[in-house]
């Protein structure tokens, strides 16, 4: 499994031959080292409907003929701008060709700006995405809580994608104990220095995380790791 991040949220996780790209928030994102047109996959996988999630999930679903899955609300208004769409929720794991989505819960909220108005998008979700034998865990917009104890007992989680920003999610200290509770191996922080609110030390954090025996990854826009 290879991991790759572009910056804020966005993640591309490919494996046996499929690619994976979740939280899309390539255009109007200032760290983003690819555009909308560079993206070839074969699904869109979104945790929730803001802004800097959603991104350009509907281009990048329209020009690769492939789904963007999220949760029920989010899908049908996917499906509503055109782009193929399936719809799940908090729970539900369904198998795609070549790849298994579960989601699982996140503290948050979920809306998207259309026009004067906000619409709701449903509940936010975490992502567990198995594909090639290995389970990747994108934890979403999220506060700490204790059922990610739960989440990591009941899933054999090879690694995890947790925000650290701060402010809008869980900051540093909370995510070195979601770190612990998930038992991943491998972790990539998420959601910070996108914008000057959410300013956080990756590599301070990820030194933090070997102290306890966990691999962290501080990328930067453009790097990989693989497991």
């Amino acid at each position: 499994m290879k991991i790759t991040y572009y910056g804020h949220s966005c993640v591309l996780v490919e494996a046996e031959g499929k690619r994976i790209i979740i939280d899309p928030f390539l255009t109007g994102n200032p760290v983003a080292t690819v555009s909308p047109k560079d993206i070839r996959v074969d699904a869109v996988l979104l945790t929730h409907g803001h802004g800097d999630h959603f991104g350009d999930c509907i281009e990048i679903a329209k020009a690769n003929a492939c789904p963007i899955v999220a949760v029920y609300e989010l899908a049908e208004y996917c499906k509503s701008q055109g782009a193929e769409a399936y719809g799940m929720n908090i729970g539900g794991s369904h198998v795609f060709d070549g790849f298994k989505v579960k989601f699982t819960l996140a503290f948050h909220s979920s809306s998207l700006a259309v026009g004067d108005s906000w619409i709701y998008m449903g509940e936010p979700g975490g992502i567990l995405l198995t594909i090639g034998g290995k389970t990747f865990f994108h934890a979403g917009d999220t506060g700490l809580f204790g059922d990610m104890r739960l989440i990591g007992e009941m899933n054999d989680i090879d690694a995890a994608a947790l925000p650290i920003g701060d402010s809008l999610t869980m900051g540093p200290e909370d995510a070195l104990v979601a770190a612990e509770w998930l038992r991943a191996a491998h972790v990539l922080p998420v959601h910070y220095n996108t914008f000057e609110g959410i300013r956080q030390d990756a590599s301070s954090f990820c030194d933090r995380l070997g102290e306890k025996g966990i691999q962290g990854h501080p990328l930067k826009p453009g790097e990989s790791f693989e497991i």
